[in-house]
């Protein structure tokens, strides 16, 4: 396979150097008006004219892209005031902007300041690895990334904790309700097991029952009967005072007493009278003379 050179002749433009000189020269002079505005914003910061001082560092950054002074200060400026999303976004532009190792260092170290405040310690510790990739030997961050480290292992540390905590509840639940099922079978168990019984006592009071024991009252021997007999009759209050006096069997009345009374009192009277008619024909009459 044969290689193909392409070979690229630079020309030289009559004019060319003139206009990169001068563009050179606007760059310049823009970095230096937003270099002053920059000092001019510190000025109104350090007066606490925030507003003025956010006016000036947003003139700055807009006058050159080369001024990475003017995004990292307004990033302080936001981080004072508490507001840490805006803050990150300066500095990871001045990050950007920034052609030293020097300006790198900062802008990685406060947005590492900026993750630890929104407790992302995971990003936190990644962000100052960087700034001390650019500034080993800076012990600020190498202290920040150690507290960083720690912060993370207590975090995970509590994360696995309440993770087993979950599965402990999720476990207890489970047996909970494990042992409830079991309780819910071994009340069925012992429904089905007294039902059996329950069954076992009737059979049994049935064959009772045939033996005449445990009988209702009304179902033993002979009180049936007497049952019928005392419905075949009539109740006693509304029979007829004759049928109420009649005695029961070989039993007599007191009617029946009195007049065998009265008979044997007339059987002994008429004995008495034939006993004394006898006895006066029995007396001798004296005969009384008549003189």
């Amino acid at each position: 396979m044969r290689l193909v050179f392409v070979l690229i002749f630079l020309i030289a433009i009559p004019g060319a150097a003139q206009d990169t000189e001068e563009f050179n020269k606007k760059a310049q002079k823009a970095l230096r008006a937003s270099t002053n505005l920059t000092h001019e914003a510190n000025e109104e910061l350090t007066a606490n004219d925030f507003t003025s001082a956010e006016t000036d560092y947003r003139r700055a950054i807009s006058k050159s892209k080369k001024n990475a002074a003017a995004p990292f200060n307004l990033g302080n400026a936001y981080y004072n005031r508490e507001s840490y999303g805006e803050a990150f976004g300066r500095y990871k532009q001045a990050g950007e902007v920034a052609s030293t190792k020097g300006g790198k260092h900062k802008s990685f170290h406060n947005m590492g300041n900026v993750f630890m405040k929104n407790k992302e310690y995971q990003k936190a510790v990644e962000a100052y690895k960087e700034a001390l990739r650019n500034n080993p030997d800076d012990d600020e961050t190498r202290y920040n990334l150690a507290l960083a480290k720690k912060m993370l292992e207590k975090e995970q540390e509590e994360q696995k904790n309440d993770q087993n905590e979950d599965n402990k509840d999720q476990q207890d639940q489970q047996d909970q309700k494990d042992k409830n099922q079991d309780q819910n079978n071994e009340g069925d168990n012992n429904k089905d097991n007294e039902g059996e019984q329950d069954q076992d006592e009737n059979k049994d009071e049935g064959d009772e029952g045939d033996n005449g024991e445990n009988k209702p009252e009304e179902n033993q021997k002979g009180d049936g009967d007497e049952k019928k007999e005392q419905e075949k009759k009539p109740n006693e209050g509304d029979q007829p005072e004759e049928q109420k006096q009649q005695p029961r069997p070989n039993q007599l009345s007191k009617q029946q007493i009195q007049n065998l009374l009265e008979a044997m009192q007339n059987e002994e009277k008429k004995v008495q009278e034939k006993m004394e008619a006898r006895k006066v024909r029995g007396k001798k009459i004296k005969n009384e003379k008549d003189w």
